[in-house]
């Protein structure tokens, strides 16, 4: 092989290597980690990711912007059964005149009720809790002192004594006063007539969570348990694990639906014992007014386990906070609550 050749040979051999070592250097350069920048003595990835923002609850019982409706309902014996009680977000039972007591159903976006009742006349301390709840106040008729707070603190109501018969009508299967009722259509046509407000901003009285967990230190069963408002009248709750709610009693009766027959259910209760005495409003039928503005012991119950609690309201239109015992304000069930508003001395036994 001639000089000229050799040299030739050792150029091609020379360039292959370079070849080979730049696309070497080339993949290389590829695999390195991305660039990072430094940030005074932090050091962040230029492409880190943002990590997911936690989503808020928002519970089924109670969202959108609708209005609530609180409607005072009947719950006499002769009254039994009521209607769509267990569509109402919360009911309110407070003890009325004679030993009875009488409920407050509050509704949200239930636009589609046919039937609700049968209502009732309106009682004061009642107002306080429409108020908490921001609601439209709905009744028939009214005690005196109810009528008076009603001007006095400006609650949107309607009064179904003044409205037509076809608005608020009797029905035939029960027998007045017990038998007086209306349906949300007509409620809220009165409401848009009398230019009241039909949504409201104001947060839920509870703060829902998808599933609550009473396995705590204080709590104990509640498989059962019955609360005396008086000699007449004592309310039963029964425990229903498969279905995890409880079954209503009233008067030793399973509350069931007016229409549908089926039982009224609860997913929560909650007990307030307060002070109640009689009114001297000039009329000696007995009519009771509330010492609820305060703190005041009671109980939580769900899930067939039960916590006592704490509950306070600070003013009439104020919300009330329920507290446990370590001064935590509680989690709901995202479910429909019955307020159980019940004589200080009552007898109240967990099974």
């Amino acid at each position: 092989m001639n000089k000229s050749l050799g040299i030739k040979i050792l150029i091609i051999i020379l360039v292959l290597l370079i070849i080979v070592a730049g696309v070497l250097l080339a993949m290389r350069i590829l695999k390195q980690e991305e660039p990072v920048v430094s940030l005074g003595q932090e050091t962040i990835n230029e492409v880190s990711q943002t990590p997911p923002v936690e989503e808020e609850y928002v519970p089924k019982i109670f969202n959108g912007d609708k209005r609530p409706v609180a409607v005072m309902i009947d719950n006499h014996k002769s009254a039994m059964p009521q209607a769509n009680l267990d569509k109402a977000y919360i009911v309110y039972e407070i003890i009325v005149e004679g030993g009875e007591t009488r409920l407050m159903a509050v509704y949200k976006g239930q636009d589609d009720l046919d039937k609700i009742g049968p209502i009732r006349s309106s009682r004061h301390y009642f107002l306080d809790y429409a108020l908490e709840n921001d609601a439209i106040y709905v009744h028939y008729g009214w005690s005196p002192q109810a009528q008076s707070d009603i001007k006095k603190l400006g609650i949107n109501n309607i009064n179904g004594i003044t409205e037509s018969s076809t608005s608020f009508w009797r029905a035939n299967d029960k027998y007045a006063p017990h038998n007086a009722v209306s349906d949300m259509e007509n409620v809220m046509k009165i409401a848009e007539r009398k230019e009241y407000r039909t949504t409201s901003s104001m947060d839920s009285l509870f703060n829902y969570v998808e599933e609550v967990n009473l396995e705590s230190e204080n709590s104990q069963t509640a498989n059962a348990f019955s609360i005396e408002y008086s000699q007449a009248n004592t309310v039963r709750y029964e425990y229903d694990a498969e279905n995890k709610n409880y079954i209503r009693y009233s008067r030793g009766e399973k509350q069931v639906d007016w229409d549908t027959e089926e039982p009224v259910t609860v997913k929560n209760i909650v007990i307030t014992k307060v002070e109640n005495y009689d009114l001297n409003d000039g009329e000696n039928k007995g009519r009771q007014t509330l010492s609820n503005i305060g703190t005041f012991d009671g109980y939580y119950i769900t899930n067939g386990r039960v916590i006592p609690i704490k509950c306070t309201k600070d003013s009439r239109k104020e919300q009330t906070v329920y507290k446990d015992l370590e001064g935590n304000e509680i989690e709901v069930n995202d479910g429909n609550t019955f307020i159980q508003i019940c004589p200080i001395n009552s007898n109240i036994e967990f099974e």
